[in-house]
């Protein structure tokens, strides 16, 4: 079912295990979305809640509220108060011009949110890091074609949408359906081409939900979650099962069944299109994204054409270097540093996707003297951010040919979430060489020797170290060893410990056994 034949345009493959889901969405069978989700970790970008002001900071124009989670909530003042024009601007929205942010003197707010106060909010972007997460009043739930704005009267069609006639069709449409006042609606991308009774049944849930929240406002004692977004499978089927989307294969049974049933109510088409995985091979294997992956989140990713980039991740940024590598094209050098760059700069974005990283990012492309191919690098890398979902903002290539650009970030990085720092290195990526560890271990020894002079006993020490370590002290170092037992006149003892960290070393006293140094903290 499942075997070698013509190639599927784009399809969702879906791994559904008791500890994980992952989803990969591909492309003619490569890689271009990738998503995680565990259910052992609390999901709550999207989730409502109804929270409790901690305090408020004039300085910092931002408020802190208990939303029942480890750490506070953060907003700023001018996401406290909803408004119709700083709603939905990027994935879903219309162009808005948005209003000046309005600074709010000392009080101001106190005196409309005053601490211990009740405040409704919508987590805009997860805990990342020591910070905790990011709200705001402008709550928005989207549905499977529309976007439901609590609080606003704002109706609007999605600017993906660029059909004149189709737009006017939609905005006939959205004018007719059953809403209440104050409710706000915006037709997402999915949304052209359905049919009104797609809108009147997507609406009905819409409002379902909301009258869910509504009384959990009445209701729930503060704080409290109101509303969570579906899980990671069910958000796949609302926002990707498109006319675009050849099949969705997934290997579970049971969410096989939820998918068709969810898809069904899509469409009979939309249903068709989900399969159950039946292969001997896993699942991720067998469509070969397990290969790609670990091809993807690598530090070094390889061009098809001989060159590569390399990531760099931090907490403030991400650092992306472009270098040649192997590559051979082109008819000059400035012809092949161009071509490079522009093979970079679609597998940049492609991997900013993959590996969801978000906040401020520095590329350095390699040195381009012409202007049109910076130009052109620099479009072709907006061009091919065009697909992702994240808000993103681009600057031109700078005369040092750095560029650099943010991506909204909502949440952890597929890096950070999937791995841990080595406990060997402490995330560093590298530790200290055997030289320098045997100066830092001569060192020491001089000061413990030091210390000890004047006594009737030479002092004896123990040295217990890395089998590396030792090798080179015993092969190399040997005669400043000799040197450190004259000038002290003491006696040295070195132990071979091969469960010692290569950075790590304890001399204790030969006589007593008693620790004299330790680099263990």
């Amino acid at each position: 079912m499942f075997g070698a034949g013509k190639k599927i345009k784009k399809e969702i493959i879906i791994n559904a295990e008791s500890l994980e889901t992952r989803v990969a969405v591909l492309e003619s069978g490569n890689l271009e979305e990738f998503y995680i989700e565990r259910p052992t970790e609390e999901r709550v970008v999207g989730s409502i809640f109804k929270g409790r002001i901690q305090n408020l900071e004039d300085g910092l124009q931002a408020a802190f509220i208990d939303i029942g989670m480890k750490k506070n909530a953060f907003v700023h003042y001018w996401d406290m108060i909803p408004e119709d024009a700083a709603r939905l601007e990027a994935e879903e929205g219309v162009q808005i011009k948005r209003p000046r942010q309005k600074r709010f003197g000392p009080g101001e707010m106190a005196k409309r949110f005053p601490v211990g106060s009740e405040i409704v909010v919508q987590v805009t972007k997860a805990a990342i890091g020591t910070k905790g997460p990011r709200v705001t009043a402008n709550l928005s739930v989207p549905g499977r074609y529309l976007v439901m704005m609590p609080g606003s009267n704002l109706k609007g069609v999605s600017r993906k949408i660029e059909d004149i006639k189709e737009r006017q069709r939609l905005k006939k449409v959205l004018a007719r359906l059953p809403v209440l006042n104050g409710i706000g609606l915006i037709v997402r991308t999915a949304g052209a081409g359905a049919r009104k009774v797609s809108f009147v049944r997507d609406v009905r849930g819409l409002l379902e939900i909301w009258k869910d929240v509504e009384q959990g406002i009445r209701e729930k004692p503060a704080p409290c979650r109101l509303y969570q977004e579906p899980d990671l499978v069910e958000r796949v089927v609302r926002d990707s099962v498109t006319e675009d989307i050849d099949r969705i294969v997934i290997d579970s049974r049971e969410e096989f069944e939820r998918i068709r049933d969810m898809a069904g109510r899509i469409s009979r088409r939309a249903r068709g299109r989900v399969k159950l995985y039946d292969g001997t091979a896993p699942i991720f294997e067998h469509f070969e994204v397990e290969r790609q992956l670990e091809n993807c989140f690598r530090r070094k990713v390889w061009l098809k054409g001989g060159g590569y980039i390399v990531f760099d991740e931090t907490e403030a940024m991400v650092a992306i270097d472009v270098n040649t590598g192997r590559h051979k094209g082109g008819n000059s050098q400035e012809e092949s540093i161009y071509q490079v760059n522009l093979e970079a700069a679609a597998e940049v974005a492609r991997q900013l996707r993959l590996r969801n990283v978000g906040g401020l990012i520095v590329i350095d492309f390699i040195d381009m003297k012409q202007r049109k191919h910076q130009n052109a690098v620099y479009k072709a890398l907006k061009e091919a951010m065009r697909t992702d979902k994240a808000r993103t903002n681009i600057l031109q290539i700078s005369q040092l040919g750095l560029l650099e650009m943010t991506r909204q970030r909502m949440e952890e990085s597929i890096r950070s979430t999937t791995y841990m720092d080595c406990p060997y290195c402490q995330g560093r990526g590298k530790v200290k060489s055997a030289l320098s560890m045997s100066v830092e271990i001569q060192r020491h020894i001089g000061e413990v020797m030091r210390g000890h002079r004047g006594e009737k006993e030479p002092l004896g020490v123990k040295i217990s170290v890395n089998p590396s370590v030792m090798e080179r002290l015993r092969t190399e170092d040997e005669q400043d060893l000799i040197e450190l037992e004259r000038k002290y006149g003491g006696r040295l003892t070195f132990l071979s410990d091969p469960g010692r960290h290569m950075e790590e070393f304890v001399i204790t006293n030969a006589q007593t056994g008693e620790e004299l140094y330790s680099s263990v903290e």
